[in-house]
């Protein structure tokens, strides 16, 4: 039997979760689709709750990942700020090496 630690990883500050695996998705499928709304129905997500979501990680956040944009002739939408294309990467890389020391402790301590 061949054994495999699973973990996950994810940043709290004082107010609880800020960024995780679910929060990062929401952000990219932000970024792609344009729209706070249309990123929820890609994730099968209420708009309730993905809102919910972002004015949380806004809040917690020095500067907003998310800005409602208004008017224009296809209405109005949701855009990723520069701050919000860079908690993607910085999270991603932190999980590129948490997951390269996990193996690494995995091969250490499992048969």
């Amino acid at each position: 039997m061949k054994y495999k630690v699973k973990c996950s990883i994810w940043i709290e500050g004082d107010e609880g979760a800020f960024i995780g695996p679910g929060r990062i998705d929401l952000l990219e499928n932000i970024r792609i689709e344009g729209s706070i709304s249309k990123a929820a129905k890609a994730m099968k997500m209420s708009y309730r709750q993905a809102w919910e979501l972002v004015d949380s990680m806004n809040k917690q956040s020095k500067n907003p990942l998310v800005v409602k944009t208004s008017g224009g002739a296809g209405g109005g939408g949701t855009l990723l700020t520069d701050e919000g294309i860079k908690m993607i990467k910085l999270f991603k890389k932190l999980q590129e090496n948490f997951q390269k020391f996990n193996e690494d402790q995995s091969k250490k301590w499992l048969p």
